[in-house]
């Protein structure tokens, strides 16, 4: 028979703990070590493997019947996605790796792109035909050595047009050609008589390794004899905490009495980094729960409380607001860690969220290496496949938990095709709402949901989803 899993606690440097798989005598001999390892991991780790039926700890009489289901798989790939709990509806986001190394250079923000990040939409009038508008240039990528700018528009790519069938593998090259388009609202809020025509202008885009500093924008703007300042933060990355630091500092320096934090394109990172984050903007629950990570029903010894902090990770001294109150602009792209902001921050203070519904993800991951704790230390030097599973659910203080269905904004606005805006300019739509609410004192504005009835396809060339528990 083969025996029944046993967990043995191990603190981790990072301040978290894997139980540690100790039945050795177990592996069957002809199985695939890869699918081996994928299987354990998923039964010892993974968020909902109370819910998988696979990875029940008797679902195996012995090696043999352990062995024969490995092999009923061609590869740890088709593995995996088996034993992922409801991945249209619950599991969006665990995801399997033959190289670790590039994935652990993603969640550093280090990462192989061009530099533009786009939105894609359906032409008006098409259920197939796409295009694609620039949302973000990254500074001294190869992007920005180019004419491509915020707000272009384009529909083709390397000549070809793009459909919801085709537009992502046109993108997977390291060099690309995209072909801007002309947009004509016809001066209607109605986008159902917009028009996109060609232009002759083709602009070519390179990948290399490049290293994202998530703090993209800082501003500071007057509004009514206050200072509001304003951040753009695009992921949460532990190794640029200082930098962060150091943005708050002038915020301090200059006594701003607002904030406007844009996380519209921040996709998450690291849970300790937001819960720093959250420390700069309050400064006044130090030691207090910010949020809690809770692991599966085996692995509940590992259940962590974040709290806020008046340092960093370093020992440096978190310059710190003491805000009661903060404006936080989002899309469809805001996930994970960015939601934690908001979800953590309302058990304490007002926050004012402005823009559209988040992505719903309150769970955090990490990387799991082919190791006998699941670390990186002595992890198997004959391949270098990695999973990254959804492992624990994150809740605030009060114990509430991100829908499913994402964060609903307090002003919805979508960014309207016709009129991205510039980013950190005061007539940014988005940002715009955000000083207009300020000016008005909290008495609720004018800003209504724009009649931008375009469908939103996806964005590309940006970052995965993510929550890091670290």
């Amino acid at each position: 028979m083969m025996k029944k899993i046993k967990y043995t606690v191990l603190t981790l440097i990072i301040g978290l703990s894997f139980g540690c798989f100790e039945d050795n005598d177990d592996n069957a001999s002809g199985s695939s070590s890869v699918k081996d390892f994928v299987w354990k991991a998923m039964n010892n780790v993974y968020l909902y493997n109370a819910d998988v039926a696979d990875l029940a700890d008797d679902r195996f009489t012995n090696n043999t019947d352990y062995n024969s289901f490995l092999d009923g798989f061609d590869t740890p790939e088709a593995l995996f996605e088996s034993l992922v709990h409801d991945r249209e509806n619950v599991d969006r986001f665990s995801i399997i790796t033959n190289n670790y190394f590039e994935l652990e250079q993603s969640l550093s923000g280090v990462a192989k792109r061009s530099g533009a990040e786009f939105n894609f939409y359906y032409v008006p009038g098409s259920t197939s035909e796409v295009f694609g508008i620039v949302r973000l240039i990254l500074p001294n990528s190869n992007a920005s050595q180019t004419p491509l700018t915020r707000g272009q528009i384009f529909n083709k790519i390397n000549g070809v047009t793009m459909t919801d069938s085709n537009y992502r593998s046109l993108f997977s090259g390291d060099t690309y050609t995209i072909t801007l388009a002309a947009y004509d609202d016809n001066n209607t809020e109605d986008t159902s008589d917009d028009v996109i025509s060609d232009t002759a202008e083709d602009i070519t885009l390179i990948k290399s390794v490049y290293t994202e500093n998530p703090i993209f924008k800082t501003e500071i703007f007057d509004v009514n004899n206050d200072k509001v300042g304003y951040l753009m933060y695009n992921t949460f990355v532990g190794e640029f905490d200082s930098e962060l630091n150091q943005a708050f500092g002038t915020f301090k320096t200059e006594n701003i009495d607002h904030l406007v934090l844009d996380l519209r394109y921040n996709p998450g990172g690291s849970v300790r980094t937001a819960a720093a984050l959250g420390s700069m903007i309050t400064g006044d629950f130090n030691n207090q729960v910010f949020a809690t990570l809770q692991f599966n029903e085996n692995l509940q010894n590992n259940n962590y409380d974040y709290v806020f902090t008046d340092e960093l990770s370093n020992g440096s001294i978190i310059n710190s607001l003491n805000l009661d109150k903060v404006y936080v602009l989002t899309s469809g792209a805001s996930a994970s860690a960015s939601e934690m902001i908001i979800n953590s921050l309302k058990s304490y203070i007002t926050v004012v969220q402005i823009g559209t519904t988040t992505v719903g993800k309150s769970q955090a991951s990490q990387i799991i290496y082919d190791s006998s704790n699941f670390g990186r230390v002595n992890a198997n030097p004959t391949h270098t496949y990695a999973l990254l599973p959804l492992i624990a659910i994150t809740v605030n203080k009060d114990s509430t938990v991100v829908p499913a269905s994402g964060l609903v904004p307090d002003i919805e606005l979508k960014e309207k095709a016709a009129n991205y805006g510039i980013l950190g300019d005061p007539t940014e739509p988005l940002l715009e709402a955000a000083l207009n609410e300020i000016q008005v004192s909290g008495r609720r504005s004018n800003i209504m949901s724009n009649n931008n009835n375009l469908v939103l396809i996806n964005e590309l060339d940006s970052k995965s989803t993510l929550m890091i528990a670290d």
